[in-house]
């Protein structure tokens, strides 16, 4: 066999360094063999595309993983990333650890929580197929706004969702947003609506991404049109520090005193607290601060992020997360 393309030797590192794919399984997914494989990185590192370099002072993910393990009493995955890697790519190396996360906690008959959000949707593509009975894919939170009835958007989320799991899917066409709280209120006593936060309310598993404001990383709430000026405004006055679905939180992990949450279609936190796994996804050390506030508050089980955000969650002094 001949020199693998340029293509074929990078994707195939990509693969192996920084999703952590063993040579037998992209063996498997390219119908080629381990030897083919083998071959392939080595001709990404003779192109220059790999440099590998090794710094004994720094935590290896598992010992990460440990330290968050160990503060923060929940789950972790940390995902090793290239320093030299754009964002896109850590997106994508974090997503494809948390999709197969996720589909080792699915069993049948489970019920799964889906936020939107960009976070997500490269979580969505990389799922794993994995067949189950009775299993139902509910959506969080609306995705609607004054541009957007948000649909498209969220349908193609939750479409492979179901797809990986054989799932019945559960739509939730509201707006993000309500223009106020007395529309919320009375939509709630909606029985198409009610059937879906019932359905909210028995959830075995929560997916979500952090929403943030900052503006290194803001999130697709924040600049999707789903805010008005005002409200975000107020959101800065109130030193929000992040969101879950579209539910707002203080850097103490409350929801409390955050008048736009009235409006809000997400799920209280009262309920995403009833799953017994509330996984978070995240690839932005800019987020780590809304991490670190959603774990003060207790909404998290397990966490999958890229290596630096776990190094600069950890390096920074904050609270533990509520027992």
């Amino acid at each position: 066999m001949g020199k693998p393309t340029p293509d074929q030797a990078v994707i195939a590192a990509r693969m192996h360094y920084l999703e952590g794919r063993t040579m037998e399984s992209i063996a498997h997914e390219f119908k080629t063999s381990r030897s083919t494989v083998s071959r392939w990185i080595a001709r990404a590192r003779d192109l220059g595309h790999v440099e590998i370099h090794v710094h004994p002072s720094l935590d290896t993910p598992a010992q990460l993983e440990r330290r968050i393990a160990e503060r923060y009493g929940i789950g972790a995955v940390v995902v090793p990333c290239s320093p030299r890697a754009r964002s896109s790519e850590v997106l994508e190396s974090t997503a494809a650890f948390a999709a197969r996360l996720i589909a080792s906690e699915v069993v049948p008959g489970s019920v799964i929580g889906v936020a939107w959000g960009s976070t997500i949707s490269a979580v969505a593509r990389h799922l794993p197929p994995k067949k189950t009975n009775e299993t139902t894919i509910v959506q969080l939170n609306g995705a609607g706004n004054t541009f957007t009835s948000g649909i498209h958007y969220t349908s193609e989320i939750l479409r492979r969702f179901g797809q990986a799991f054989g799932a019945s899917i559960e739509q939730f066409p509201v707006p993000a947003l309500f223009d106020s709280p007395l529309t919320r209120e009375l939509m709630w006593k909606e029985r198409s609506v009610a059937r879906i936060t019932a359905l909210q309310a028995r959830m075995s598993m929560a997916v979500f991404g952090i929403g943030a404001l900052d503006p290194e990383s803001p999130s697709h709430v924040y600049v999707g049109g789903y805010l008005e000026p005002a409200d975000l405004r107020e959101l800065e006055r109130l030193g929000v520090a992040g969101d879950i679905a579209t539910r707002f939180f203080l850097a103490d992990g409350s929801d409390e005193g955050i008048p736009v949450n009235a409006r809000s279609s997400a799920p209280e936190f009262d309920v995403l607290l009833r799953a017994p796994k509330r996984i978070c996804v995240l690839s932005s050390a800019a987020k780590v601060p809304g991490l670190r506030a959603a774990l003060a508050g207790g909404y998290i089980t397990d966490v999958v992020l890229d290596d630096k955000a776990a190094r600069r969650l950890l390096a920074e002094d904050g609270p533990a997360a509520r027992p």
